[in-house]
């Protein structure tokens, strides 16, 4: 395991992500400075996210065919100009299109960083779910850092969320520059033996892959539903309180960061199919004690144990997807990091309207029966073991 290079990527997975989490954070002050509706915010986060889980999978494609390791640190450095216009921008137009730049340089970020993270990392599960923890730190900082900074009216200071940007793209060029000369000849040799040995690598399994993406789309529902259901569900089914409700919204956030760690510990321990067995299992009771629950606390418990249980697969579905095509690694991440995780968030509004229609707990359990189904799939999976070749850990 390369432990400084994946430091290094865990790192400006940190920073990436940071500016995802940045837009629906700056959308409050935006409505409040700019007067923007509801639907004008809505259609900000299809810009952020419905184009970035579209062109994702393109990237990765593009990624596989022409490894580039610049698209890491220009995807970050994108993300962050786009989020700086964003918050300087006053034509609504402007601001729509600052934040689906920002969206295409997360989209250009992650197809590439995830296949050098696993190159990193070697067969370690551990290490993909601390690349991937990664992620979710910087995503958890953006609230805060956007209440600091633009806090107040003041949106007119959003160039200054673009120095975490800055000093990740001084510190990737700094780390960049102390590999010499000899170890820069080597990563050529190796990508040119890697290129040679391309035949040598097993066929890409489109079935399986298929069904561990079906798998994802009936994992992204529930969390998305949840994620943006729970605190209503607290507040007004259970009588609790606002806070008890955010502290229910952080817990699953959370114990998300701490799934992702423990089922990289665990596959690396039980393999990762016994850590996506044991994820959806654990998930299913907690789920349905969510649905069951009828006090605040019971349903703060039933939260951190969903979150902790629907997070323990991460890591390992990640890896799972780029040994499933291992000629094409980055458009696997492409598609199950964006494509297939972004249709909870497409399916949404649905859940909404039967909200609006049934209740809450009713939509609960129509989420309990998708991830039922989703659980069913993820039995269904098989193992598949393609060994990193030395020349993508060279190049990584």
């Amino acid at each position: 395991m390369n432990t400084r290079r994946l430091g290094l990527l865990t790192g400006t997975h940190a920073v990436n992500d940071l500016y995802q989490g940045l837009v629906p954070a700056l959308l409050p002050f935006m409505v409040l400075e700019r007067g923007y509706s509801y639907t004008a915010v809505s259609g900000l986060m299809l810009a952020a996210t419905g184009l970035s889980s579209v062109v994702q999978p393109l990237f990765g494609l593009y990624a596989d065919r022409h490894p580039r390791a610049w698209l890491v640190p220009v995807g970050f450095l994108v993300a962050a100009l786009g989020v700086v216009l964003a918050g300087l921008s006053q034509s609504y137009l402007l601001t729509w299109i600052a934040v689906a730049l920002c969206g295409l340089g997360i989209a250009a970020y992650h197809p590439p960083a995830t296949v050098a993270a696993r190159a990193a990392g070697g067969a370690s599960q551990k290490a993909m779910s601390v690349f991937s923890v990664g992620g979710t730190i910087g995503a958890s900082f953006a609230p805060v850092l956007a209440a600091t900074v633009v806090g107040g009216g003041s949106l007119s200071r959003s160039y200054l969320l673009g120095i975490p940007a800055l000093a990740m793209g001084v510190v990737w060029v700094a780390a960049n520059a102390r590999r010499s000369a000899a170890a820069h000849h080597a990563a050529t040799a190796a990508r040119a033996a890697q290129a040679r040995a391309q035949v040598l690598k097993p066929h890409n399994d489109w079935r399986a892959f298929s069904l561990l993406v079906a798998t994802i789309v009936g994992w992204s529902i529930p969390y998305v539903t949840v994620l943006s259901m729970l605190s209503l569900r607290i507040t007004r089914d259970l009588h609790g309180t606002t806070f008890q409700g955010a502290a229910a919204l952080t817990a699953f956030t959370a114990a998300g960061a701490v799934g992702t760690l423990a089922g990289g510990w665990l596959g690396d321990r039980i393999g990762r199919m016994g850590t996506i067995r044991c994820g959806y299992l654990l998930a299913l009771p907690a789920m349905a004690g969510l649905v069951l629950s009828s006090t605040p606390g019971a349903a703060l418990a039933c939260t951190a144990w969903l979150g902790m249980s629907m997070f323990l697969p991460f890591a390992a579905q990640v890896t799972l997807a780029q040994d499933y095509l291992p000629r094409n690694p980055a458009t696997a991440s492409g598609i199950t990091l964006g494509l297939a995780l972004s249709v909870g968030g497409l399916v949404s509004p649905l859940f909404g309207l039967l909200s609006d229609a049934r209740g809450l707990g009713v939509t609960l359990t129509v989420v309990l029966c998708v991830l039922c189904v989703a659980t069913v799939l993820a039995l269904r999976l098989r193992n598949r073991t393609v060994q990193v070749m030395a020349g993508e850990a060279a190049a990584a």
